[in-house]
């Protein structure tokens, strides 16, 4: 590669960071503006700046070196030399020093090494002050209010008609829909529809997405039918419909932060609006989110991977993959974060209501562009050939447990169409593959390797009477005769809140899941660890098998053999010498009568 003159990097910066021309903001490049003409007591000239008129906004310093000189500690002192002339009027200084091959960006005086390693747009730089953090009880908290509002006010008893009907709401006020206090429901409804219609024209990317959640959202039935010449009941109505617009905005304004960091919002909402869920629902679960983020950690999701999620649900793996792997490109607002969302996120699911909220989730978390698709994840045609044009590098799934959804033929589908070496997670009951024929399975691991088996904590889906595992495989690489490992991670730390469900309650959770994570990546260090042969007769070993209890006797077991011996010996009924023992404790006048007619029937049998 050519070498750069300083010229040359300064115009290649300028027009990365494109500072543009800002209202309120003085910004160039150049050699010759010195710190005293831009009104600075100061002596210096700055290779780039950005300096805002209000003194609490953040304000940017830029400093450049030829591409063939490496970046040393005295071009640091001069950047930093820089920084704090800035500081004498902002309170919030960016510091930025570049060659071209190398960037090193300072928040202050301080080093900030979560910056991505290429240079980023203004923007970014901008961000790095913003702080806003995330108050989750407050989330809770309205999202309790908005379930009872929905169940009970507007009589909405589907568990997904209530999810996708608050999803929609927040759609549709990323897409700044016009949602304000004293609507009546038909402006409320049309608002809705008329933000979404805009969005469809404005992205034809997401036509098929957004025309879904408009007739889904338009055919949930609400019980808004209040007399019109009711002025009560109207203005009732109007304020519960205002009661909710608040509670919904108040939730967007947090998943708009910088400070999200992925937690799943239709988790939130499945947890709370499962409290008044049907029977005909009561099989469904959502992967946790602190499980989500563990699978994420063992299979080592990076940044450029590609993610796929054939069962998709809600899109609990596609939000945390897409959150974690943006938050290691350096942020929401790297260009890096773009490109995830473009092109790294991939979803199937099949049925239309899950496959509406998933699309919603990852609008809401504003991904417009995640390749989400409505298909049977069982089928070669048209799942897996789709499945096989992505370049999958990583696979996180939580397949359907029940029989009659195909779970293990949705793994082997999967695991057949994704590229040699991809690693698979998969979670599913801990003795699925065991259960499973035994033909199917070889096939499979004739093909696939099965790698590792993590069995998650007993009352992780709590009151749905299943235990589960990750399962993780390796695409394309047949067992043969490498063994599997095995563990058993007893407690996450987690405890059941009232009507809340599964919380970590006292902060147990971070330590835990990073033990577990070096305990499955090193393949050692627990006791529960197991290693196990997969052979050609497979089945006995294909979860965690849980050690055999070591035999122990009471001492008031060893009695009753004993006397039972005794009593057999001498031709005694043990039965009905039981029944005479208990009638008399019952019924004997004194406790004395009791041993005589022990000794009594144990000398008659003597004699």
């Amino acid at each position: 590669m050519a070498t750069l003159t300083e010229d040359q990097v300064r115009d290649w910066a300028r027009k990365v960071l494109d500072f543009g021309e800002t209202q309120g903001v003085t910004s160039g490049f150049g050699q010759l503006t010195s710190f005293k003409s831009l009104g600075f007591a100061q002596t210096g000239s700055p290779d780039g700046w950005y300096l805002p008129s209000n003194s609490n906004d953040v304000a940017i310093v830029v400093e450049t070196k030829r591409s063939d000189k490496a970046l040393g500690d005295s071009d640091v002192d001069q950047l930093l030399k820089y920084v704090r002339v800035l500081e004498t009027r902002y309170l919030k200084v960016v510091g930025i020093l570049t060659n071209n091959d190398e960037v090193r960006v300072y928040r202050g005086t301080e080093l900030f090494d979560r910056a991505p390693a290429t240079l980023q747009s203004a923007e970014y730089y901008l961000s790095l002050f913003t702080t806003t953090t995330i108050d989750k009880a407050k989330i809770y908290e309205l999202t309790q209010r908005i379930n009872n509002l929905l169940h009970y006010q507007f009589a909405i008893k589907n568990l997904y008609h209530r999810m996708i009907f608050t999803a929609c709401t927040l759609v549709a006020k990323r897409y700044d829909a016009l949602l304000t206090r004293g609507m009546d429901y038909q402006m409320f409804q049309a608002s809705i529809i008329s933000s979404l219609n805009k969005a469809l024209r404005d992205d034809k990317r997401q036509s098929a997405k957004l025309q879904l959640l408009v007739e889904v959202f338009a055919s949930i039935e609400m019980n808004v039918n209040t007399d019109p010449e009711d002025e009560v009941g109207q203005n009732r109505l109007t304020n519960l419909i205002g009661d909710f617009i608040d509670w919904v905005t108040e939730i967007s304004e947090n998943l708009n932060s910088d400070a999200w960091r992925g937690e799943d919002v239709m988790g939130i909402f499945f947890n709370e609006f499962s409290r008044y869920r049907g029977k005909s629902e009561a099989g469904q679960v959502l992967t946790p989110e602190h499980i989500t983020d563990f699978m994420y950690r063992i299979l080592e999701v990076g940044p450029d991977d590609r993610v796929l999620d054939a069962c998709c649900g809600s899109g609990a793996f596609l939000v945390k993959a897409m959150s974690n792997m943006i938050q290691t490109a350096g942020g929401v607002r790297s260009d890096k974060a773009k490109e995830i969302k473009a092109g790294q996120l991939y979803g199937i699911d099949n049925d239309r209501e899950m496959f509406a909220l998933a699309c919603a989730n990852m609008l809401i978390h504003k991904d417009g562009k995640t390749n989400l698709e409505q298909m049977d994840a069982r089928h070669e045609e048209p799942a897996g050939a789709w499945i096989a044009k992505k370049r999958i590098t990583k696979v996180l799934m939580n397949p359907p447990f029940e029989k009659k959804y195909g779970c293990v033929e949705i793994v082997e589908n999967v695991l057949n169409h994704v590229p040699r070496g991809t690693a698979c997670a998969f979670i599913m009951p801990d003795k699925k593959l065991e259960k499973e024929p035994k033909a199917r399975v070889n096939r499979i691991l004739k093909r696939h390797r099965l790698r590792k088996i993590v069995k998650l904590p007993e009352d992780l889906f709590f009151g749905v009477g299943v235990t589960t595992s990750v399962f993780v495989f390796e695409a394309g690489v047949p067992q043969g005769s490498h063994e599997v490992f095995a563990c058993f991670m007893e407690s996450d730390g987690l405890v059941t809140v009232k009507n809340k469900g599964r919380h970590d309650v006292y902060g147990r959770w971070p330590e835990i899941e990073n033990r577990w994570v070096e305990i499955v990546t090193k393949q050692t260090g627990d006791d529960s660890v197991q290693w196990h042969k997969a052979g050609r007769e497979l089945g006995e070993h294909l979860s965690w098998q849980a050690p055999p209890q070591p035999f122990t006797i009471a001492e008031e077991d060893f009695q009753k053999v004993a006397m039972d011996y005794a009593m057999f010996q001498r031709g005694i009924d043990a039965a009905a010498f039981e029944r005479a023992v208990l009638s008399s404790v019952l019924y004997a006048s004194d406790v004395g009568d009791v041993g005589n007619l022990v000794t009594v029937r144990m000398e008659k049998h003597d004699g």
